[in-house]
């Protein structure tokens, strides 16, 4: 971005949602490691695609935005479709998950009252039911059909909770917990992420005796993991994807580092039941975004240009000077100047990117008038939150 006018005369699941997409890899087992190929972007939608899971070898499962709210898609291997679970109107929903024996699929509802629960949701039908009352369900898993750990929220943080849907009890594990809860492969064990330390370390448990054993610790400040059938475990931190396995290993080690800027910052991984696919979840990168704020700027499009933009974006003259702040406030002044400037245009004559900072020097042409300017773009959650000139 350019001029000003006057140079030319979040309940838990509401806190600020990242832009993010969902993509897909194929696993490919190579001796003592593996090999990500054929990278798939299968939410390809502007807004919040997040916690993907496998309902089976054939469909990936996420929370996806559409009309404002967050509903359950389903995303097909075979034809590449997406389809949608459920179309509750009256909330959103998180965290889609099989439920074990069941042609159906478990997620958090955060209803427009703010009522968060536990519903199951007709795989086909999308018909639901609250499964569990009470309890203020962040993320969960299934041990069984009849046993769910989940993350409850309590107290300003999550606590490990184990639940019998036979006889409704609920047992508080531990406190100070993650959002990451796996079944562990080829055990009757449960992972989970213990933050009740300094280091945050991944710990098994078993739901019947209550025993508990660490693992590892997790790649520092890093919470988001994923099992193989192999008993390896994948965290990411950035762009790196790093892998451990209990069993043959001593410390993390680097799997791969995703190179494509569409890979910026990974949060969530899943597997399916076979471990011969990998979903991932990224932020969209910084330079995505000042890319596509960029385009509509040239194309005078005030749509695509504020869509780039959070509803809070301030505008500053460097070094600390304010001159503008809010969307609003960008409609009013970038919609009359995009009218009355034809030959707007701004070509990047240098840019570097510093973490979430996009710093560009532009050469600009407006109104039969050239000149150089510098912009420094912060993006955060998907959106530019700030932008400071020099010029």
């Amino acid at each position: 971005m350019r001029i000003l006018a006057p140079l030319l005369f979040c309940s838990f699941f509401a806190i600020a949602q990242s832009n993010t997409e969902v993509y897909l890899f194929n696993i490919i087992p190579e001796e003592n490691t593996v090999t990500l190929t054929n990278q798939q972007n299968i939410s390809n939608n502007d807004g919040y695609d997040n916690q993907p899971s496998f309902y089976n070898d054939n469909q990936v499962l996420f929370a996806s935005t559409r009309n404002g709210q967050t509903d359950i898609a389903s995303y097909s291997i075979k034809d590449g479709k997406v389809r949608w679970i459920n179309d509750t109107g009256f909330g959103s929903e998180y965290s889609p998950t099989k439920i074990p024996n069941q042609k159906a699929v478990s997620s958090i509802r955060l209803d427009t009252t703010g009522l968060q629960r536990l519903y199951s949701y007709d795989f086909k039908t999308g018909k639901n039911k609250e499964i569990i009352k009470g309890l203020v369900i962040g993320y969960h898993t299934w041990y069984s059909k009849d046993i769910l750990i989940s993350s409850v929220l309590a107290d300003g943080g999550l606590d490990l909770v184990v639940s019998n849907l036979k006889d409704g009890t609920n047992y508080t594990q531990q406190k100070k917990i993650g959002r990451s809860l796996h079944k562990i492969p080829n055990s009757n064990l449960i992972s989970y992420i213990s933050k009740e330390n300094e280091k945050w370390e991944i710990k098994s448990l078993n739901p019947i005796t209550g025993a508990t054993q660490k693992i590892i610790e997790t790649v520092p400040e890093a919470e988001d993991m994923c099992w193989l059938n192999n008993g390896t475990i994948l965290m990411p931190k950035g762009n790196i994807l790093y892998a451990f396995n209990p069993t043959t290993d001593t410390r993390w080690k680097i799997l791969t580092s995703f190179q494509d800027p569409n890979l910026y910052n990974i949060t969530r991984v899943a597997t399916n039941p076979t471990s011969t696919l990998l979903a991932v979840v990224s932020d969209i990168s910084p330079e995505v975004i000042i890319k596509k704020q960029l385009d509509a700027y040239n194309a005078r499009d005030i749509e695509a240009f504020l869509a780039t933009y959070s509803n809070n974006a301030q505008l500053f003259d460097f070094p600390d000077k304010k001159t503008n702040e809010g969307k609003q406030e960008l409609r009013t002044i970038f919609d009359a100047f995009f009218k009355r400037t034809p030959d707007l245009h701004v070509e990047i004559k240098n840019r570097i990117i510093i973490g979430n900072k996009v710093i560009d020097e532009e050469y600009v042409t407006a109104n039969g008038n050239n000149f150089n300017a510098v912009a420094i773009y912060e993006v955060q959650n998907g959106k530019i939150t700030k932008v400071t000139f020099i010029r």
